[in-house]
């Protein structure tokens, strides 16, 4: 059953994020792409065709002298993005969090202590970017970047130190994520309220809810490439079980947010290719500093060395019958019970023990000298 809702909490959170993100890319987009208008009430307009036919999309500079009878808002694809991804966090990293999220090698938390601690840092994080943004910061762009960047760097290495590097990833990226739903809902949709209230009202819109509003909509969009490194890096053990993964995290999401900045500034026509080549550097420095060292000229191991290793630590989960208690099936069919098949995973082996992801939450008991002989077998 838990398996069950963790499949369906991950479809609809990737879904309705493709609706979140797809929404806050196009407005982005839209913003930067407007051309003068011959009406003064309008900031700009822009003619697209698609699937057919042709549009005319205006923006006013606040607000029309009349509203619509429909007006159509964008929230809740952000409000179910932030439900079905906290509703993943719970179901994969607090429900097992013995696994998933607790490293003893990093720290020997309780497990009620790292689920305390996990949200704890969402409310922290949140209330500390907030106190970022409401700060005389806020009146300068380079400024509160700045100010922000070292914030996330902090929360990078803080995490490292707390959680098993996948636990940190995510707790990075639901940080980011709590930020992002929360600029919709207490920022953007507050401010958009008042302009239609203030147009019900008769009253001229005050042009510091539109500016608010637009500022936490660019932080938005930067956050984003971030974000999804940190979903999907779950999957690649060389990122989150490397030694110094907080700096492989910051600097990964700093090239996201650089890239995205190249991105935006060529919907404007100028874009800073000092960005997107930042960015791609930073991926490329990654990736080499990532690449594994030369090994010592030690003897060779042997086969019957890692046979016994995997039939104490590995055999009860990758076996064509599972023994540990739940599992029908292997995990993602990796199996460990013969000699072909062991020689076969030698690579996924070797990178999974060395970037501490298996056994997950060290359930076996693999110990260092065992990790080491692993990572050295080469058949």
């Amino acid at each position: 059953m838990l398996d069950w809702l963790t499949l369906l909490a991950r479809w609809a959170h990737v879904v309705v994020g493709m609706a979140w993100i797809g929404a806050s890319f196009y407005f982005i987009w839209l913003d930067n792409h407007l051309e003068k208008a011959s009406d003064p009430q309008f900031a700009g307009e822009l003619y697209a065709i698609h699937g057919g036919g042709f549009y005319r999309a205006q923006k006013y500079r606040l607000a029309p002298e009349k509203l619509p009878a429909t007006l159509h808002w964008f929230k809740w694809e952000a409000y179910w993005t932030w439900i079905t991804g906290f509703a993943l966090l719970v179901l994969v990293y607090y429900a097992n969090a013995e696994v998933f999220l607790i490293d003893a090698e990093v720290m020997p938390l309780s497990q009620g202590g790292a689920i305390g601690i996990g949200l704890a840092s969402l409310v922290a994080g949140l209330a500390v970017y907030e106190g970022l943004c409401r700060s005389p910061l806020r009146n300068s762009d380079a400024g509160l970047a700045l100010a922000i960047l070292v914030f996330f760097a902090l929360v990078a290495w803080a995490l490292a130190q707390l959680f098993s590097g996948r636990g940190a990833f995510i707790h990075f990226g639901a940080i980011l994520g709590t930020i992002m739903a929360g600029n919709v809902a207490h920022i953007i949709i507050p401010g958009q309220r008042e302009l239609v209230r203030a147009k019900q009202e008769g009253r001229e819109p005050d042009a510091k809810y539109a500016l608010a509003g637009k500022q936490r909509s660019v932080h938005n969009t930067y956050f984003t490439l971030p974000v999804i490194f940190t979903m999907i890096s779950n999957h690649h053990a060389t990122t989150f079980g490397h030694a110094w993964n907080w700096l492989v995290l910051i600097a990964m999401a700093l090239a996201g947010a650089l890239v995205r900045l190249w991105f935006v500034g060529r919907h404007k026509g100028a874009a800073p290719a000092w960005t997107l080549v930042a960015g791609l550097l930073l991926v490329g420095v990654v990736i080499v500093a990532l690449v594994p060292g030369p090994q010592a000229n030690l003897e060779p191991v042997k086969l019957e060395d890692v046979k016994r290793i995997v039939g104490q630590r590995c055999l009860n989960c990758h076996a064509e019958k599972p023994t540990l208690p739940g599992l029908a099936e292997a995990p993602k069919g990796v199996k460990l019970d013969t000699d072909e098949r062991i020689r076969g995973q030698a690579s996924h082996i070797r990178e999974t023990v060395r970037a501490r992801l298996m056994p997950p939450g060290n359930i076996t008991g693999l110990t260092n000298e065992e990790r080491v002989l692993l990572e050295r077998w080469n058949p």
